[in-house]
């Protein structure tokens, strides 16, 4: 049979020591060392002394140590290869050996004297263990009265506090007590609302944020960090009445700032809540002058209702001074449509047609032809031009695959025009509502937040994903003001705007202006009821000179004489 000897020389720290791998039967002694009681001395090792297992052996060797003032660690181990079973080993005094030779600048002092005390133990008949060799002499002083706690008696502590039952877990509460303005309570009138919403929605006080231990005191020191350096640092917190947080909320001077730029379509990001991430994040998102996301203030809800949604889009109004915006996106989320009208009834609310399409896998996968009904749904929903190719694309879809019962196919139609592209034409939206099939819509922590990032880990990478967002826009002013455009029309408009736009936003606006340019002159030539036929001619350059060409005859239909 195969053997093999491992660590052949004495040449470990202290901090290799053996690490028991099951529970030690070891009683915890009053003083805390894990020894088991006696009122005598135990016995010296001996040759021949048998022990049950490996571990029995360890805690015999160790626990005689103890007595004598001094550590031990599993100086040599021997293994059967195949099956990776030890069956020889020597526990050697801490002191063995040598240390190898440190290249370091500083090294630590030589703490080993080659100390020779040792037992050597042997696994025999495949159960038992026997000590084969002992050497007693050590070649430095030890005594217990030393007082030293070697790492080998400290695993003593370990293994009998582990055989013990573990405790209850206990969740760190936050008790910090905090204020809570009467604007958090009040209705837009600024009379209190709090009675008249609870006998609608009844306020469920056990709904609470579940901090791990830790969570909260990171919180609650970025809060007061920032503010310290940051004194236009805005943050709010909301307590129960036993002290529990429920719900927080935070904005930094950029963010307050932006939105005084940035405040026309404002979306409101609840991918955490949708995906059920450990941390309940709700962002506040606009779009800035290079059609970058920029953040305009975030929290985390304690409890996806009406109320709590309500608290925190009031603690947003607060500190952006009580200036709402035009146009708020969100997802498709009956709380969410509830609070939004309630917070911001004077707002336009339209859904995210991004998160409604990504959902069409989940919803509509299993169908019978889902290929099929995808691509007509795109279909109506991409590429319809009016609302009438809209209803007319959607009743075909349904009829077609017999979806007249789906509830989610139902709702969708019945908010079409809080998302569909054809019923919003006249919203604007900044550019955050992505209209091709191709475009998606990142949420403003995308790669810096995960299913499992804590409390804790989050506020650590905050900084870092605003430094970068930040940074990013940095140099897009940089790139913007050093830019010369490439002007494409000889219209007096493109100039003018491409000393007005940044870079980013007048490569949309010239390619619109590229695809028009030609087309100068719209004629409308007849009327038929509700079709209306126009002419469209188009300016055509032909070795150097100019020629007007027929580029084509459509008809439009007015919905108004539908």
């Amino acid at each position: 049979m195969e053997e093999v000897c491992l660590n052949s020389e004495p040449v470990f720290d202290e901090v290799d020591g053996y690490e028991g791998e099951g529970d030690c039967s070891i009683v915890e002694n009053d003083d805390g060392t894990g020894a088991k009681p006696s009122n005598k001395e135990p016995p010296s090792p001996t040759v021949g002394l048998e022990f049950d297992s490996f571990d029995e052996a360890y805690d015999f060797y160790n626990v005689y140590a103890k007595e004598q003032g001094f550590g031990i660690r599993v100086s040599n181990s021997w293994f059967r290869s195949k099956k990776k079973e030890r069956y020889r080993a020597k526990l050697s005094c801490s002191s063995a050996g040598f240390k190898k030779k440190s290249e370091a600048n500083n090294p630590r002092p030589e703490t080993r004297t080659g100390c020779p005390a040792m037992v050597v133990i042997r696994l025999v008949d495949s159960k038992r263990w026997r000590i084969v060799e002992v050497e007693l002499d050590h070649n430095h002083q030890v005594s217990p009265q030393l007082k030293r706690f070697y790492k080998s008696h400290k695993k003593m502590i370990i293994a009998a506090r582990k055989a013990q039952p573990p405790p209850e877990p206990v969740r760190e509460i936050h008790t910090i007590k905090l204020y809570r303005t009467a604007v958090m309570d009040a209705g837009p009138n600024g009379c209190s609302s709090v009675s008249e919403r609870e006998g609608i929605h009844p306020a469920d006080h056990s709904k609470h944020l579940e901090l791990k231990e830790g969570d909260a005191h990171a919180v609650y020191n970025y809060f007061c960090r920032m503010k310290l350096t940051n004194p236009n640092f805005f943050y709010l917190m909301d307590l129960d009445d036993d002290g529990r947080l429920k719900n927080v909320f935070w904005a930094d001077s950029r963010s307050r700032a932006a939105y005084g730029y940035f405040c026309d379509t404002v979306a409101i990001d609840t991918t955490c809540l949708a995906n059920k991430y450990e941390i309940p994040l709700i962002s506040f998102v606009g779009v800035n002058h290079h059609g970058h996301s920029v953040l305009l203030g975030c929290g985390f809800l304690g409890h996806e209702s009406v109320e709590y949604f309500v608290w925190i889009f009031r603690a947003w109004v607060k500190c952006m001074l009580g200036h709402p915006p035009q146009v708020i996106v969100t997802d498709q989320c009956k709380p969410l449509q509830i609070a939004v009208s309630e917070v911001f009834p004077n707002a336009q609310h339209c859904y995210c047609m991004g998160y409604i399409m990504q959902r069409v896998p989940e919803k509509l996968g299993g169908l019978k032809g889902y290929e099929a009904i995808k691509r007509q749904l795109n279909k109506a929903v991409y590429n319809s031009l009016k609302i009438a190719e809209f209803e007319t694309s959607w009743a075909d879809m349904i009829k077609q695959h017999g979806l007249g019962d789906n509830k989610w196919l139902q709702t969708l139609y019945e908010d079409r025009k809080q998302w569909v592209p054809v019923y919003l034409k006249d919203t604007f939206f900044a550019g955050m509502i992505p209209i091709l099939e191709n475009e998606s819509l990142n949420p403003f922590f995308d790669g810096y937040v995960h299913k499992h990032t804590s409390f804790k880990e989050f506020v650590d990478k905050y900084d870092l994903a605003l430094h970068r967002k930040h940074l990013k826009e940095a140099m897009a002013d940089i790139e913007s003001r050093n830019s010369c455009f490439e002007l494409k029309t000889r219209c007096n408009f493109e100039v003018q705007l491409s000393k007005v736009y940044t870079k980013e936003i007048f490569s949309k606006f010239q390619s619109e202006v590229e695809g028009m340019y030609s087309c100068f002159n719209t004629k409308q030539v007849s009327v038929n009821g509700p079709i209306i036929t126009y002419i469209v001619k188009e300016r055509v350059e032909t070795e150097g000179s100019e020629k007007e060409e027929l580029l084509n005859r459509f008809n439009l239909v007015d919905d108004s004489l539908v």
